[in-house]
């Protein structure tokens, strides 16, 4: 490798330690990464540079064990603007707008300290979209807990939803959905995933690379404490007995100063003096300026004394790798300065300009004059470890016999039972308990709320090119059961449940972003669920067209060995050109044809029929036909948007039963129906089956809908119709649905409000 010379080696600082193999080994960094590091160097490193490696090649900066993984993602579609390497992905939803979004984890953090962790995790992301230029318009998250006999899930879960509902809620955005999990292998490190959506103008958006060699580096936001230091570090290694200790690694934020950042940030796009803008996220002002530069082919002068400092005695080392929150770094145009001084003081937030650019292409850091840094930049990013880790292959498993698994019994008595536990346990039970913490009617655009659809939908003017409003549609989703079963079926469904979510509202999906929460990479059966996953996950995205344009991965969730089940989240959004076209899950009117559209097989291997009354998590999942699920899905689609539907849910957890249930007790109506003749599939597995490409569509132009289906091709049947105040099987099911709903909104608030 060719090395640009050093002009002016750093100086060490008074009381530096020596730099021994047990400070490297502290430093997350292997043997034989450190040898690269003073191949690049030419020369030991000083502590803060040592300490700047140890952050860009964590696993959590660099994605070294995934890089060579995630390249296999299609990113590409007319309709996306910027794909993977930005801050967030950017999408073109017609009338002049763009939607920025992204996904991100705060897993690790969430643990050790649920409420910032939390809270933090939905500070970082919103911060990630705003930079971009966009106003966040609404948030999401995917939460997964532990076994809820375990000691600490009840506090995790009070204090994960506390942080996210107390950071959205002052920032005034709305958390309009997400999902709740609970499963014993998140007993020692849970997931917290967070999503953040917002608009720009389509020929406003701001990028990270660096231009403009003089041009000054500033610092906006908040003053850097010593919060979060080596929190990239700690997100890339596996927990263990002393995790606890690692709370100081945990960022505290300030919701109300990030709302002060974000109005002051949107009124200087408004003017043209930025070039370049980065938040400060994982590994600060490391990262910030590092990638800046290196996106820009550039180098950075950094001076470090003039950081502002809210703790006395801070060095240079604590002021590169803090992980403080509420701060960006922004490249101006000469002669701005002042023009941005004044909007940053107006807003009563620090700004301070701390260096420039130069045609080094090093980092040169400063302190009180003396050099204490000097690392070149290029092969910071060329030379940085990629493995190929090795990696074998999950297995499909055998499929169950539906025939062999027992039904809920012969009498209606039996089969209500069963359904009334299956509505109430912990993975389907309502998650009022939580969205009533979030406000998610803030900013009065909020068009479906969570539990009132598969998606959440957003009206969105269409601005000064067309009247009305759109929908922006959004989920999260993700199957971990299935992944963990056979991971390609699992990473293919997780895409396709989040482009039928989509679908089920009307709305058109668009593009993904990813959230891939994985165990220990260098365990091969844990990097083939990775492998295995994304393989999936790239041909749901190619046949969908459905490009992936941002996202984030998140390895080593391990306590002492135990690793998560793999959760590959997927965040989608989509369009609907005008929302008054747009529907729900909720089943509000009598009269109205229930249809099932898509084929039922019956399919038991890793449903929760399985697991919630049989005690068994085993079988293969169940498959997905990608040409069956994009042709059941435009077909649906078409009669929502041809106002023949007036409800629309997809078929997921639980299956059909689970799904008509859920649409009577979130509209107040019941439904009397029977198995259709002729399925050659037994009841309990027709009703419970987890089959894919399935909707469940209230419609009062039922004879339309099937006519169009047989002429389309699409597997379709009526069920039955709603009325009356009970669901009502045929031979099977009689419950009223006061009785459905209280099994399914008790369990969580009385969970929460148990005592030890």
């Amino acid at each position: 490798m060719t090395i640009a010379v050093e002009k002016n080696p750093p100086v060490k600082l008074p009381n530096e330690p020596k730099i021994t193999p047990q400070i490297v080994a502290e430093h997350g960094l292997a043997p034989d990464e450190y040898e690269r590091l003073l191949k690049i160097m030419g020369r030991e490193p000083t502590m803060v540079e040592l300490g700047i490696f140890s952050a860009m090649w964590s696993e959590h900066c660099s994605y070294k064990s995934s890089k060579v993984w995630l390249k296999k993602l299609p990113t590409k579609a007319p309709w996306v603007i910027q794909g993977p390497g930005e801050n967030a992905g950017v999408i073109d939803i017609g009338d002049g707008q763009a939607a920025i979004f992204k996904m991100e984890s705060h897993n690790h953090p969430s643990y050790i300290e649920p409420y910032q962790g939390a809270a933090t995790g939905v500070g970082g992301i919103m911060r990630d979209v705003f930079t971009m230029g966009a106003r966040p318009v609404a948030n999401l998250n995917a939460l997964r807990f532990g076994d809820p006999s375990h000691p600490k899930t009840r506090h995790l879960v009070s204090g994960v939803v506390a942080g996210i509902g107390g950071y959205g809620n002052c920032m005034g955005i709305p958390t309009v959905g997400g999902e709740t999990n609970f499963h014993a292998a998140y007993n020692g490190n849970i997931l917290v995933n967070a999503m953040t959506v917002g608009i720009a103008p389509s020929d406003r958006i701001f990028y990270a690379a660096a231009a403009g060699v003089g041009n000054p580096l500033v610092y906006v936001g908040s003053k850097t404490g010593r919060d979060g230091i080596h929190g990239a570090t700690m997100a890339s290694t596996e927990f263990n007995e002393d995790s606890e200790e690692k709370r100081p690694t945990v960022q505290v934020g300030d919701p109300f100063v990030e709302k002060l950042l974000l109005e002051a940030c949107l009124e200087l796009m408004a003017t043209d003096a930025i070039v370049a803008i980065q938040d400060m996220g994982a590994a600060g002002l490391t990262s910030s300026s590092f990638e800046m530069a290196a996106k820009g082919g550039l180098g950075v002068v950094v001076e470090l004394d003039k950081v502002p400092m809210r703790e006395a005695g801070m060095n240079p080392y604590e002021l590169m790798l803090s992980e403080s929150q509420e701060r960006m770094l922004i490249v101006l145009k000469p002669g701005r300065e002042d023009l941005a001084r004044r909007i940053f003081e107006k807003w009563e937030l620090d700004f301070a300009v701390i260096g420039h650019l130069t045609d080094s292409e090093r980092m040169v850091l400063t302190w009180h004059g003396d050099v204490v840094g000097n690392i070149p930049i290029p092969p910071l990013v060329t030379e940085a470890p990629m493995y190929e880790r090795p990696w074998t292959l999950t297995e499909l498993p055998a499929a169950v016999d539906a025939s062999k698994v027992p039904a809920p019994g012969n009498s209606i008595g039996d089969w209500n039972a069963a359904l009334l536990k299956l509505m109430g346990c912990p993975d389907l039970a309502s998650k009022a308990w939580i969205w009533h913490q979030y406000d998610h009617l803030i900013m009065g655009n909020t068009a479906i709320r969570p539990q009132d659809g598969d998606a959440a939908l957003v009206r969105v003017p269409k601005g000064a090119t067309g009247a009305g409003h759109k929908g922006l549609a959004m989920t999260s989703d993700c199957t971990p059961r299935y992944v963990q079963a056979h991971p390609e079926t699992g990473g293919r469904q997780a895409v396709a449940e989040a482009w039928r979510n989509i679908t089920a509202t009307g709305a058109t999906p668009l593009a993904v972003t990813d959230n891939m929460n994985f165990g220990n990479p260098q365990k091969p059966e844990i990097m083939g669920q990775f492998a295995g996953a994304i393989l999936g996950m790239a041909e749901a995205c190619r046949v969908l067209d459905f490009p992936v344009v941002s996202g984030n991965v998140s390895l080593y969730n391990e306590t002492e060995g135990r690793p998560i089940l793999p959760t590959p989240t997927i965040g989608a959004v989509g369009v609907i050109e005008d929302i008054g076209h747009a529907v729900g899950s909720r089943l509000t009117q009598a009269g109205l044809a229930i249809i099932l559209v898509g084929e039922t097989r019956g399919w038991l291997g890793q449903s929760l029929y399985l697991r919630e009354l049989h005690g068994r998590e085993d079988g293969a999942p169940p498959p997905v036909d990608l040409a069956v699920e994009r042709r059941n899905g435009d077909f649906v689609r078409g009669q929502i948007l041809a106002d023949r539907a007036q409800a629309c849910h997809d078929l997921s957890d639980g299956g059909l039963l689970v799904g008509l249930a859920e649409m009577c007790i979130a509209g107040g109506t019941g439904v009397t129906m029977k198995q259709p003749a002729g399925t050659g599939v037994p009841s309990h597995a027709f009703f419970y089956g987890e089959d894919q490409a399935r909707y469940l569509v209230a419609s009062g132009s039922g004879h339309d809908i099937l006519e169009a289906a047989r002429a389309a091709g699409v597997p379709a049947v009526l069920l039955g119709y709603s009325g009356g105040a009970s669901l009502v099987v045929e031979g099977l099911v009689s419950l009223p649905l006061a009785d459905i709903k209280k099994a399914h909104e008790d369990w969580l608030p009385a969970y929460m409000s148990a005592v030890e």
